[in-house]
């Protein structure tokens, strides 16, 4: 009887994979015979993408690709649907490779169907996209440090806030990038500090300490921005960390500019996520981090300080979000704007989870996130034909469409938000 039963059910739960499975690749063929017909099809013949790799002052000059749009796109929509087809037909198993497969597919024939009749250096796209991908890097860095113990923080984005205020205002009196980003980065512990407090001492609602933060650093650095920053603009003006290019590795074509001739900030961010990952899955620490975030009861039964363990991860998270802040006034722009995060916080935990709570997981989702991004200032320099408005939304849109595609098959930290009480 029980043998039936188990059949039954594991009948069932094939059925269901086989029909999500389905339903999914007939998704991708859809996609891409629409691909097909308004990107392929409904461009003139004539019409040329050119892509170039090189800038002005490259020493060296790299030949201008120019690729037929109509030809190029019928070529990557029909392997788009071959896509679709291969996965309704045996199941792609790896939900990153598919993911990542139609991503491509998708984000290249727009592209290439955008920049028709004109040339896009894709150098420099490449390159935009690593540098606005490092604030959601470092935020969702911060993410898997408290989630990973069992704490959520949605508090990432009013403490990346809060330390690009910091860090403007104190690199600018100081005339000092070094002194402005300590103290953009003790702003964020501090924070954190406080976040960890109410949610590991006191108990409140994670979710709710989290928004309350975000509202506050949003309420008072507006404040503070309007009667000190805007009437005294040398406190606004601390300029940015130059460009430090890695002797010999910087020549390279392409590669030495996307990733050997970056400012000290964005080498810091992916130096950290090596040493993120090292720290959570080749060390003791690591070990009882993860413990704690997925069963502090057990951990606590085996001589592990759950509550010592929260409070490091939390303060130490609060450290990354306030980098990541940091890296927008003193790494980018060199000043604080209103509301300048704009969401990256949000964005950054999209990321995480994304990512699987995973370091080189969430650099992935990062690197979309800041390709998207990258890529509708890109397309407004172009003149596109798509409205500004809509060009805006793209960053979010991927979110959105991450978070739809994501949700349901991956698994926080069994611990996540549940306040540990000491039996």
């Amino acid at each position: 009887m029980l043998g039936m039963v188990a059949t039954s059910v594991m009948r069932r739960t094939t059925d269901v994979a086989q029909q999500r499975r389905w339903i999914s690749g007939a998704v991708i063929v859809a996609l891409g015979l629409l691909c097909l017909w308004f990107f392929a099809l409904q461009v003139p013949a004539d019409m040329v993408s050119k892509y170039r790799f090189s800038g002005g002052g490259d020493a060296i000059q790299l030949p201008v690709v120019e690729l037929p749009t109509s030809t190029t796109n019928l070529i990557l929509a029909v392997l788009l649907v071959a896509v679709g087809i291969l996965h309704a037909a045996r199941g792609i198993k790896n939900s990153g490779v598919l993911f990542g497969a139609v991503a491509f597919f998708l984000l290249a024939i727009f592209l290439t169907w955008s920049i028709r009749g004109q040339s896009l250096n894709l150098t420099g796209l490449l390159e935009s996209t690593l540098i606005r991908s490092i604030p959601f890097l470092l935020g969702a860095l911060s993410g898997i440090m408290c989630e990973r113990s069992g704490i959520i923080n949605i508090a990432i984005e009013g403490m990346m806030l809060t330390a690009a205020f910091v860090s403007v205002i104190v690199a600018s009196y100081f005339d000092n990038l070094w002194l402005g980003l300590a103290a953009g980065v003790a702003s964020g512990a501090l924070i954190s500090g406080v976040h960890a407090v109410f949610s590991i001492r006191f108990k409140v609602d994670q979710i709710i300490s989290g928004t309350v933060i975000n509202i506050f650093a949003v309420g008072l650095t507006n404040f503070l921005n309007l009667r000190w920053l805007t009437p005294v603009q040398e406190l606004n003006d601390s300029g940015t960390f130059s460009k430090v290019p890695l002797p010999g590795l910087a020549q390279i074509p392409v590669l030495g500019t996307v990733l050997f001739n970056q400012n000290i900030l964005v080498y810091a961010a992916i130096v950290l996520m090596f040493v993120v990952n090292f720290l959570l899955f080749s060390t003791r620490w690591g070990l009882r981090t993860r413990a704690v975030g997925e069963h502090p009861k057990a951990a606590d039964t085996l001589g592990v300080n759950v509550f010592r363990i929260r409070y490091t991860n939390v303060i130490f998270a609060g450290m990354l979000a306030a980098l990541g802040g940091c890296f927008l006034t003193l790494a980018s722009v060199g000043r604080f704007d209103k509301l300048m995060t704009n969401g990256r916080g949000f964005i950054a935990l999209a990321a995480m989870i994304f990512g699987n709570w995973n370091p080189f997981g969430a650099f992935g989702a990062s690197l979309l996130f800041g390709f998207m991004d990258s890529l509708q200032l890109k397309l407004q320099i172009l003149t596109s034909v798509i409205p500004s408005e809509f060009l805006l939304m793209a960053p979010y849109l991927a979110t959105m469409i991450v978070l739809a595609g994501v949700v349901g098959r991956v698994r926080p930290p069994a611990a996540e938000g549940v306040p540990y009480e000491k039996q």
